[in-house]
């Protein structure tokens, strides 16, 4: 089902202020609050559709890359087919089975069954072994285009499939890679390897989306200019047209991170800084005041 448009999911217009929005938001948060609407479906999904509108339209880069690239310039969730939820489900690799766990109750129900014999639902279950947990470091790209890693556990080598688009803070379960079933057990527990990404030096992301910013001097903003920009991808040569205002996002199509298993990537949005020059030059101020007098002689005819 296709999103609603932010400003009409908040009931406001297009050039909406600041207060406006959060106004607005928070009327709505109070009607379709949870707590007010204990066991209302409808109300909770519109609480988080709610939610979301004003996250986006409440900050000002990201309401700014809303407005010129719509839901696909805001990545997460809004991004659609980001990575809420579970977006991976299971693979095998190697004969072995992997899942992933993004936090709740999943890991909580396998120590609860492991001590006390209890699946989910309170049925009765044979007891596992305990549940082992590790860590593996990324770098950017790894977890942008997913690598193969090397972990050891009790002294035994694991390879360990990482796939793309993998993000900080995400754990994979290897089932059956944890402690082994304890006297009279029927399997072993599972190994948890946490995921964590080192940051890149210029790229941050949101989600499917990367983003970054260029800085041009106010000259090749003025008269238009072609810059260098760094992605995942290498470099890319990039047309700035004359006339660009400082903070104007562009967006770089597929350049972004993997969302499907299709291979589809989110955008990398650049934003452009144009930098005000600090010491002039006499002939630099000379030129600049010409041009400023040239504006007013054309303003007055």
């Amino acid at each position: 089902m296709a999103k609603r448009d932010y400003y009409e999911v908040l009931g406001v217009s297009k050039n909406a202020s600041d207060d406006e929005i959060k106004k607005a938001y928070r009327k709505l948060a109070v009607k379709y609050h949870p707590d007010k609407n204990p066991g209302d479906k409808e109300a909770e999904a519109k609480f988080k559709e709610v939610s979301e509108a004003h996250e986006v339209l409440s900050d000002k880069q990201k309401r700014a890359r809303y407005d010129q690239f719509g839901h696909a310039g805001v990545g997460g969730s809004a991004a659609g087919g980001g990575f809420s939820g579970n977006p991976f489900g299971g693979f095998n690799y190697n004969g072995q089975t992997f899942d992933f766990d993004f936090g709740g109750g999943g890991m909580f129900d396998d120590i609860l069954g492991s001590l006390f014999g209890f699946g989910a639902g309170g049925a009765r279950r044979p007891r596992r072994g305990p549940d082992y947990q590790t860590s593996v470091a990324l770098t950017f790209e790894e977890a942008i285009f997913g690598t193969t890693k090397n972990i050891s556990v009790d002294g035994k080598e694991l390879k360990v499939k990482i796939p793309a688009g993998i993000d900080d803070g995400m754990s994979i379960r290897l089932r059956g890679k944890g402690g082994p079933a304890p006297e009279g057990g029927s399997e072993p527990g599972d190994l948890y390897v946490k995921v964590k990404v080192k940051p890149h030096k210029s790229l941050t992301r949101e989600g499917a989306i990367i983003l970054s910013e260029e800085k041009i001097d106010m000259v090749d903003a003025a008269l238009g200019c072609e810059i260098e920009v760094e992605t995942v991808d290498g470099k890319i040569t990039m047309k700035v047209p004359a006339g660009t205002q400082s903070g104007t996002p562009f967006k770089l199509s597929g350049h972004g991170v993997p969302f499907r298993s299709d291979g589809d990537r989110g955008p990398h949005i650049v934003t452009v800084i144009v930098e005000t020059p600090k010491n002039l030059s006499r002939k630099q101020k000379e030129l600049l005041e010409e041009f400023k007098s040239s504006k007013k002689r054309s303003f007055w005819g």
